[in-house]
């Protein structure tokens, strides 16, 4: 099992200020780094000629693109290494498409470095917890993800709202449909479950958010939100927290 601290990693990107940025803050975590030019076919050569632990590269790139190179991982190699895609295209359904296509985390641009070596890290922790107990994902692991993200996020444990978070995430994984009924099914289970009310469920979730928002890592906060992190959009609902959350969640499961 390999630790983090040993990864080897092809980064693909023609833009010098951020492949020289994130290659310090991978370097920083203890990776080997290989750079390549901005060429679907360039990483596809690099791939063949030496084994990699992470990939991280564009959607959009001359030669072949993103999704052709996760065809070739998927169909050729027997170690598939974990494997990262940004562009600058903020939609739900495309994100879905590479996620299926094998991707395990997309990022929207523009994007911080640190916060795609943190997501890397994070990434490679899960696969080797994965790949030690090679067990099918139990409630108590998803709630151990759960915990983790929202403690990177920045939601302090202490407050009621953590745990509201926590469970309606939880539910939200296990009955998608739940997420169209805020406040008619998921804020009354959760209340059910906590012997307390709707509202209070739904103030506290409130307010746990915006003591992340105001506190949290601004990093962390982008790798997880990307674009919606902004001063002119605010903070947001209860409702997309949670979904993206939840969504987050599902598709590493899913690409684990």
């Amino acid at each position: 099992m390999k630790e983090t601290s040993n990864i080897k990693v092809l980064l693909a990107d023609d833009k010098e200020a951020f492949s020289a940025e994130c290659q310090t803050e991978l370097e920083a975590m203890g990776a080997a780094v290989t750079r390549c030019k901005k060429d679907g076919n360039a990483v596809i050569a690099c791939l063949e000629k030496d084994s990699f632990d992470a990939v991280i590269m564009d959607v959009f790139m001359p030669g072949a693109d993103g999704l052709e190179v996760l065809d070739y991982i998927n169909g050729y190699l027997v170690q598939k290494p974990l494997t990262i895609l940004m562009a600058a295209v903020g939609s739900e359904e495309f994100e879905q498409q590479l996620m299926a296509a094998g991707a395990n985390y997309y990022f929207i641009k523009p994007v911080n470095a640190k916060a795609v070596a943190k997501r890397l890290e994070r990434l490679v922790s899960w696969k080797e917890e994965r790949a030690r107990y090679r067990l099918p994902m139990r409630e108590d692991d998803i709630e151990v993800i759960i915990s983790d993200m929202m403690r990177q996020i920045g939601v302090p444990a202490h407050i009621k709202g953590y745990r509201y978070l926590r469970t309606s995430i939880r539910l939200c994984i296990e009955n998608p449909e739940m997420l169209s009924a805020v406040t008619k099914i998921l804020y009354p289970t959760v209340a059910k479950e906590y012997k307390t009310t709707s509202s209070r469920v739904e103030r506290a979730i409130r307010h746990a958010i915006e003591v992340a928002w105001d506190r949290g890592d601004v990093d962390v906060l982008s790798s997880y939100f990307g674009y919606t992190v902004n001063a002119q959009r605010g903070k947001p609902t209860n409702s997309e927290f949670i979904a993206m959350l939840a969504d987050k969640i599902k598709l590493t499961l899913k690409s684990a």
